[in-house]
């Protein structure tokens, strides 16, 4: 995705979100893709590094750079838009390592 490695405003928003959904669709916790705009095929299975990526250029597409507010959604609905973005993201998250501070014997 090139929004990862991209400055300034954002010509590919749109089409990043879209990927992101697309990736996320295959993961826990992601929601399916059900839209007329969709695929009509099914989509291949996603190596795993795609979803670090995608997540990257979401965090790319939320920042104040990319200037989404003003160009890309309506005022009233920026809020809900960023939230469903950040839900993108909590899905494409890396799991966390649960890593023990101590190994206790019982």
């Amino acid at each position: 995705m090139r929004t990862v490695d991209a400055t300034g405003w954002l010509a590919e928003g749109e089409e990043t979100v879209a990927a992101a959904a697309l990736i996320a669709a295959q993961r826990r916790g992601g929601d399916p893709i059900d839209t007329p705009y969709g695929p009509e095929e099914p989509m291949p299975v996603f190596p795993d590094d795609l979803r670090t990526l995608a997540d990257e250029a979401l965090a790319r597409v939320i920042s104040e750079e990319a200037e989404p507010a003003s160009n890309w959604v309506n005022p009233e609905y920026w809020k809900q838009w960023r939230a469903n973005l950040n839900r993108l993201r909590t899905v494409l998250a890396p799991p966390s390592l649960s890593i023990p501070l101590f190994d206790i014997e019982q």
